[in-house]
């Protein structure tokens, strides 16, 4: 196998599909914008699922892009050997245009062609999907990797738990997959080996889902009217399977971040399994962090969505740090060594890296008076208990869910002092804690963008106005930072140093009902970016340059380059009131607000 760095991996994957008629695409946010059903951009399809179903990508019908990817399901087992929050995807798409064919050629070329991975072909195995219900085996895949010549004995059928890809939320399109596996030498674990089992043998490296149904909000899975393809290679794990490395660790992704982690806590990544766990967490959380930060729409450490998740993974990268010896003002430092790495090919980062390392001191320091009170707090616990040895359940969550106190601390200065902690009632506590945060989350997320999109469009349309109403009141300081729709309402955050008063809400909220009063056509336009800026249009300028782009115009009142569903005429959204005004983190403001009902509704 060849050996091959991050950076050749991605111009190798972008320079195959451009020679195959691909439209190269930048990365979209890691902050979805307009779906409740997520919090972070979890996987390369995600940005794209209104064009997968259905709508004009502006690029064309083939594109090609590294995406920026954040799933954080998993936070607490990140230190193993293959946990990540962030990831960058590699991925091409087919818009209603090539389809199984052509997409398993490819694959094979990139993966045995001594141009591209050169990897031994009788070294690879790969899944296709064995049916389910009125959804039929999908031997068309399976005769497609036969004429490449695979091996019927390389091929395995397995069922959806494998080989089935999409969703990206609770609904949306999605379709069969088929994934492709490196064959390790060594033996089978038995005679049912297959890609299937956990033995380590297979070393799966690619994955393309032929998108072929649109799963509705009632579980039915429907043909969609245009087949799709949508493939997704992990650049990390790609790396380390490619250059042998035991883990994604040992990677060129993070040789600097735990060389400056070394060179920060005076000790060595693999001294102890503690130490290279502890590494693991620092290294994980700080990248995820600063892209976070470093977005486009880059948000602040806070305690609901987006900026919970952050703070959560600063403060447990602060704890493990902590541990091994770093000190105040670390998580800045890592910053910048990861802002350096990436700025070549994420140029945001370098852009907003004032705003990315303020976040992180104003957060270890919050972290440090938090740590301070919960070791009042514990030793209040202690006094209570008189002769006892044991803290209860109740009191080990009260000092996480109140003061932010973590278990692993409360554990460790109760060791300090012989006594334990009652672990089975805290995670009893803390699992009810997560089942009625899961019931909220669920209420509140319920019904994406594919149950309502007629109200997201009027929604989504009134974020424009809002917009523009606050920059003709505030001045062109403010700068959206996020927003999130839901059915009823929409949620608006913006850049701000303060508070907006009730007057100036009050002139925002009647210019917006004069603009739809005005009843001006949504009119959108297909240009560059460039041309875009030259006529003045705001939005987040991602793409690069020559792109086309969509520049959303109402009357003289608007003008963004967004990729959002819209409404016909600003009349459609009735009216237009201000609910409530507040800070969402440091400098950013978020504005709730909601739009008349049509007659019809």
């Amino acid at each position: 196998m060849k050996q091959m760095t991050s950076g050749e991996l991605r111009s190798m994957w972008l320079n195959f599909f451009k020679s195959k008629g691909h439209a190269v695409i930048p990365s979209a946010s890691v902050i979805p914008e307009n779906d409740p059903t997520v919090l972070f951009t979890t996987a390369g399809m995600h940005p794209l699922v209104p064009y997968l179903l259905g709508s004009k990508h502006p690029a064309g019908t083939r594109l090609t892009d590294v995406q920026k990817c954040i799933r954080t399901g998993d936070i607490d087992e990140v230190g193993d050997a293959s946990h990540l929050t962030f990831f960058e995807m590699l991925g091409n798409w087919s818009l209603g245009d090539y389809f199984k064919k052509e997409m398993i050629a490819w694959s094979w070329e990139f993966l045995t062609s001594p141009e591209y991975l050169g990897l031994d072909k009788d070294k690879l195995a790969f899944t296709v999907f064995e049916g389910e219900g009125d959804i039929p085996r999908d031997d068309e895949a399976a005769g497609y990797w036969m004429e490449q010549g695979v091996k019927p004995e390389n091929i395995y059928f397995l069922p959806r738990k494998h080989n089935w890809g999409g969703p990206a939320g609770q609904t949306g399109p999605c379709g069969p997959d088929t994934e492709m596996f490196i064959i390790k030498d060594q033996p089978p674990c038995g005679p049912d080996c297959s890609p299937a089992c956990s033995c380590g043998r297979f070393l799966e490296i690619w994955n393309d889902v032929f998108m072929q149904y649109n799963k509705t909000a009632d579980g039915q899975y429907v043909p969609l009217e245009k087949k799709n393809v949508d493939t997704g290679m992990g650049l990390e794990r790609t790396i380390c399977t490619l250059n042998g490395c035991k883990t994604v660790y040992e990677t060129d992704a993070f040789s600097g971040i735990l060389a400056k982690i070394a060179a920060l806590s005076g000790k060595q990544y693999g001294e102890d399994e503690a130490t290279t766990r502890a590494f693991r967490i620092v290294a994980d959380h700080l990248r995820t962090s600063t892209f976070i930060m470093g977005d486009p729409r880059g948000v602040s450490p806070s305690n609901v969505d987006q900026g919970y998740v952050l703070r959560r993974l600063i403060r447990r990268a602060v704890r493990y740090g902590m541990g091994i010896g770093m000190g105040e003002g670390f998580t800045a430092e890592i910053a910048k060594v990861i802002i350096a790495q990436y700025a070549d090919v994420y140029p945001e980062l370098k852009q907003n890296e004032a705003f990315v390392l303020e976040q992180f001191r104003l957060e270890e320091s919050r972290f440090a008076r938090t740590l301070r009170q919960g070791e009042k707090e514990f030793a209040k616990v202690v006094s209570r208990l008189g002769e006892g040895t044991v803290i209860s359940g109740l009191d080990a969550f009260h000092l996480y869910d109140t003061y932010g106190y973590p278990i692993e601390m409360t554990r460790e200065l109760a060791a300090e002092k012989g006594l334990t902690v009652d672990e089975q009632g805290f995670a009893d506590h803390f699992a009810a804690h997560q089942k009625l945060s899961q019931a909220g989350a669920e209420q509140r997320f319920k019904g994406g963008l594919a149950d309502h999109s007629a109200q997201t469009a009027r929604l989504h349309t009134a974020t424009h106005l809002l917009q523009a109403a606050l920059r003709r009141v505030l001045g062109d300081e403010v700068a959206q930072k996020g927003s999130n729709i839901t059915a009823e309402r929409l949620r608006f955050d913006f850049r701000f140093g303060r508070k907006v008063t009730r007057e100036e809400l009050a002139q925002v909220e009647a210019l917006v009902n004069e603009w739809i009063a005005a009843d001006v056509p949504v009119e959108m336009k297909e240009t560059t970016v460039e041309e875009a800026k030259a006529e003045g249009a705001i939005g987040l300028f991602e793409s690069k340059y020559g792109e086309c782009v969509r520049m959303y115009t109402m009357g003289p009142y608007s003008k963004e380059i967004c990729g959002g569903p819209h409404a016909g005429h600003t009349g459609e959204l009735v009216s237009f009131k201000i609910q409530k005004e507040e800070s969402s983190s440091a400098g950013v403001r978020r504005i709730k607000a909601v739009i008349g009902a049509k007659p019809e509704d």
